[in-house]
């Protein structure tokens, strides 16, 4: 019953923030930005796509592409997961389960982790796609499992962050946070630091926990609820998380962005910006959306604001993510659009298909790859310029 009661509060949040827009608000009747001309100075080759299966209804669901350095994973909201060679696109495998997918997938250790809709957490062999186990989470998640240190790690929407043991599927720990009356559909992703996790919860909190032990190394309240109504005490933690260094970055919607020590949980700096898709992170900038669908760009040392950018209001831009030398970002369209990480400036746009994109792009190496809802996973690399032949060597010049 006491389970029953987390989801129908859940629910009953969800219910309301979409009847209040949260990607909309008072501005439902403003239409989206319309798409600005501009002269291209990025060159955007598409390598390759694939069709991964069935589109996820808009259920904003957290499949996402993820590489471990030799192949590309991804995952299809109808059950398929596949590798891929990152350079030709070339299916290296692909698994059919018999269930629908709500997060996932998560590489390491040889393993690929997905979470199914019904509350499995199955995971696979990274060499061959066979399935290796599963076990029950007693949830849903919106988050993609952390595979590290010979454990899975998963964090459902009933505020529980749970381990597994990575060869077999045995329960290792649980941390429990309290659940808010009413919270935003999503969940932010756990992230590793050092020798903990770090996970973010509905009730505003960032918590860091030993891998090894489950036990709490520290807390910290990132997006203290204030004002009278459930509505206007929402602080969810529910965008993405970012770690450089000793360094952790995380949003709060209704709340602020802050900067936190990785070893004692205490905030370096914090700025009053409302965000659910939270923050990436290069070694220069931190790059978020406003909830208006303003991206941003701030100091990582600092938090002082680099440039703004409003091309993409009301367009339900995803997590901003750097890219060589721009910062991608996809939208309710299916376009991806590149920025100056400089100024802000748009450089290029490209479109994957009409279906919109929820989830963020993904960076690995050299390659741009992004997900659309409806199951089509595309690679994008930068294309150089082509050097003219009379154009003197820079390693002549001078001799």
């Amino acid at each position: 019953m006491k389970f029953l009661a987390r989801n129908l509060a859940f629910l009953t949040g969800a219910l309301v923030m979409s009847s209040c827009g949260i990607f909309g608000g008072d501005d439902d009747e403003l239409e989206p930005a319309e798409l600005l001309k501009f002269k291209a100075k990025v060159s955007i080759k598409k390598l390759w796509s694939a069709k991964l299966g069935g589109e996820s209804d808009f259920l904003r669901v957290a499949l996402q592409p993820v590489g471990d350095g030799h192949r590309i994973y991804a995952a299809s909201r109808d059950g398929n997961v596949s590798a891929f060679d990152p350079e030709t696109g070339k299916q290296l495998w692909r698994t059919k389960l018999d269930t629908d997918l709500s997060a996932g997938p998560g590489v390491g250790d040889g393993l690929v982790a997905v979470v199914a809709t019904d509350g499995y957490l199955i995971v696979l062999d990274a060499g061959n796609g066979g399935e290796n186990w599963r076990s029950y989470v007693a949830g849903e998640s919106l988050a993609t499992p952390l595979v590290r240190a010979e454990l899975v790690i998963v964090q459902t929407v009933d505020n529980r962050l749970r381990a597994f043991s990575a060869f077999g599927g045995a329960a290792r720990w649980t941390i429990e946070q309290s659940t808010p009356p009413l919270t935003m559909r999503g969940t932010a992703a756990p992230v590793p630091a050092g020798a903990n996790v770090v996970a973010g919860f509905d009730n505003g909190r960032v918590l860091a926990v030993d891998l090894a032990s489950g036990g709490v190394e520290w807390e910290t309240l990132l997006s203290p609820p204030t004002g009278r109504s459930d509505l206007d005490r929402l602080s969810d933690v529910d965008g993405a998380m970012a770690v450089v260094g000793q360094d952790i970055y995380a949003a709060g919607y209704q709340g602020r962005i802050a900067s936190i020590a990785a070893e004692s949980g205490q905030i370096l700096w914090a700025r009053e910006i409302s965000s659910y898709t939270g923050v990436s992170a290069d070694w220069n900038n931190l790059y978020t959306v406003q909830d208006g669908g303003e991206v941003i760009a701030l100091s990582r040392r600092t938090g002082a604001e680099v440039w703004r950018q409003a091309a993409l209001l009301r367009r339900e831009p995803t997590l901003p993510v750097s890219f060589s030398t721009t910062v991608a970002v996809g939208d309710f369209e299916g376009y991806v659009h590149f920025f100056s990480n400089l100024d802000g400036e748009p450089v290029a746009r490209v479109r994957v298909g009409s279906s919109a994109i929820t989830s963020g792009p993904v960076v690995v190496a050299n390659r741009l790859y992004v997900q659309s809802d409806a199951g089509t996973l595309a690679a994008f690399m930068v294309r150089e310029p082509v050097r003219k032949r009379d154009a003197p060597d820079i390693a002549d010049e001078g001799a």
